[in-house]
């Protein structure tokens, strides 16, 4: 699957969840080892996992594909998700207004991944 479908894919996939702020940031261009950031918040560690849960499901339903790996935890408000050419970040509101990937990444091109996700 090419990165453009796998983002829009798993985007879809986080919406199903509920997700809140779904954002690509392309980074193609930017950085060598992967061209997208897919950014979500769950408004709970719980809603997080779930998001977590949807996307992986979804993606080895759907797919046949499992993230190359998964770190962190819902319970620390971040999770993040390597499917190598995607990299999703699921956070808590908390956990990404302090992070702040998408000022950090502010040169790469940023866009709403789902309408009113």
């Amino acid at each position: 699957m090419d990165p453009e479908t796998m983002v829009s894919e798993i985007a879809r996939y986080a919406a199903d969840k509920k997700a809140l702020d779904v954002v690509e940031l392309d980074l193609r261009g930017v950085l060598g080892y992967t061209d997208y950031f897919l950014v979500c918040s769950g408004n709970t560690g719980r809603q997080a996992k779930a998001i977590h849960d949807g996307i992986m499901e979804g993606l080895k339903r759907e797919h046949d594909m499992l993230p190359r790996k998964v770190e962190g935890s819902a319970g620390g408000g971040w999770i993040l998700m390597d499917y190598f050419d995607v990299i999703v970040h699921i956070f808590t509101p908390e956990t990404r207004e302090f992070y702040r990937l998408e000022q950090l990444w502010g040169e790469a091109p940023a866009r709403a991944a789902v309408e009113n996700a």
